[in-house]
Order: structure tokens, then sequence, then C-alpha cells
């Protein structure tokens, strides 16, 4: 399919930089401990110490770091110092994207880091068909329709996007996913007629693998409470689920046990809504013929 080659499923960096984050976050609380405490003891801001507990905004703990991090928190125990180590050595490997640093628009590389290792995503998509069903040809007519890209970056953006859709065929644990496309992403003809029916047949094929469920919203149902925009949601085998939103003011990536529950509704009564994935498949056919 599309060249795309079946590889292993293994916990990437962004998992395990949250991970430790985490478990950091609970010794010091667990410590009883504040941050700016902890950021007097290490010689460094709070921001660092914030960055490094939430897994996000490019902060890089060191093994040292961690253990004066441990003695302060009171672990005495080595396995468990060993254990956080281990946690920051996987947190420090390089992710397949990272040969992409070059292109990746700012602050994407968390999404697809998080993509990588997550065992589901569920998305809204009201505009465009989504990352991980776009056909070459559609997702370079998309990128070339954004005006902050440098022409001679397209193909290294097409082939990001493209190596993106690996974990749907992993061998292992292949990523699970479920999209609710708008029925305006379907009817819009990106990149001309031609491009779009391979794009709409594209979708058809991929909603067939069991781990793929795509349904889509017809025109029909009127106001829905997916007017707000694009989000997916992913959920992880061992850590809390995060939503990411994406906006031309900037990327949002939001875990607060509030804020997910109020995209997980969102989510649930846009599915309730949308056509059922039979039917979606018989409209997404329909409109590939319309498109000859």
């Amino acid at each position: 399919m599309w060249g795309v080659r079946p590889m292993s499923r293994k916990s990437g960096p962004a998992v395990n930089r949250r991970q430790l984050g985490a478990e950091l976050r609970r010794l010091r609380e667990k410590a009883g401990l504040r941050s700016e405490a902890v950021a007097r003891e290490l010689g460094c801001s709070m921001t660092r110490i914030s960055r490094i507990e939430t897994g996000k905004g490019g902060a890089v703990a060191k093994p040292d770091d961690v253990r004066r991090l441990c003695a302060l928190y009171g672990v005495t125990a080595e396995h468990q110092v060993e254990m956080l180590l281990d946690m920051l050595a996987g947190s420090q490997q390089p992710g397949w994207w990272e040969s992409y640093g070059d292109v990746l628009p700012s602050g994407l590389e968390v999404y697809v880091g998080l993509e990588t290792d997550a065992l589901a995503e569920k998305a809204w998509e009201p505009l465009l068909v989504h990352g991980l069903l776009q056909t070459p040809e559609y997702a370079r007519a998309v990128i070339e329709s954004w005006n902050d890209h440098r022409p001679s970056d397209i193909d290294a953006l097409v082939e990001l996007r493209t190596q993106r859709q690996e974990v749907l065929f992993r061998t292992a644990d292949p990523l699970e996913l479920w999209i609710v496309l708008d029925e305006a992403a379907v009817r819009r003809p990106i990149g001309g007629a031609s491009v779009m029916r391979e794009q709409l047949l594209r979708v058809v094929e991929v909603s067939a693998l069991p781990n793929v469920t795509v349904q889509v919203l017809p025109y029909a149902k009127g106001g829905h409470p997916g007017l707000g925009g694009a989000f997916s949601l992913m959920e992880f085998e061992a850590d809390d689920p995060v939503v990411y939103v994406e906006s031309q003011a900037g990327n949002l990536y939001l875990q607060k046990r509030p804020e997910v529950r109020r995209f997980v509704s969102t989510l649930d009564l846009l599915r309730a809504m949308a056509l059922a994935p039979d039917d979606t498949r018989a409209l997404l056919r329909d409109a590939a013929e319309e498109m000859r």
C-alpha cells in the first residue's frame, strides 16, 4: 500500500520523556517540595523544571540531574534510580522524524512523536482528509496550498507525511485509528478531480483494515459540536491521553482531565451523528465516481 513498510512498535522518546517527567513530579509532590525549591537546588529556572516534568518544551534532563533530584526527594533505592535513568536514556533516543528536522513546522515534532507512540488516535477533521489517510498526491496539493513552506521543502514534507502512515501497518500493535470526516472534506477537490478521486478510494481501502474506522458526518446534519475545528485525541498504554488542537495561532497539547473529557464528549457526539462505517464507504465510492 503506497510503499508503506511494516514496522514493530516500541515506546519512543516522547512517551519516555512524559513518563519520566510525570514520575519526577510525583516524587517531588510526595516529598512536599515546590518547584521553586527544586529550581534553586539545581541552579536553574522554574520553567526548566516545569518543562522536564511535563515532557515538553525541549528541556533535556541529564543523568546528574536525575540523581540529584532523587537525593533531594529521598529516593535511595538504587533500582528506582536506575529505572528513572532508563527512562531518561529512552527519552533521548532519536525519533525517526528527527531526520526531517529542517522542514518540520515548529511544534509538529511533538505531535509526530506522540502519534508514533500512541495505541489509539481518534480525530475530527472538518476540512481535510486526515494526514494518516492521505495519498502523496493529495498531501502535496495540501502542502502547496499553504504559503509558509519553501518549494524546496515540499518533497520532504510529503515523504514525512507518508512515513507517518507506517503506524497503521506495523507488525505489533498497529495504531487503532478512528476518524470522523465532515462531508466538506470529501467534496472539496483538493488537487483536482483526479487526485481527489484517488484520495477517496484510498480512504475506502484503508478503512477496510481491522484497526481503522472512518465515518463521514453528512451535510444534512446541519450544525454540530465539531464546528470549533479539528482535533486529535491520542491514547497510550501507560500514560494519560493527550488532545492535540492545531490552529494558525499555534499548536495546543491538552492533558488536564476536564479538558480531555470535553473533547472526548465532543467526539462521541460526532460519532453518533455520523454515518455508519459501511454507509460511509458507500458515500465515498459515490463521491469518487462523481470525480471522474
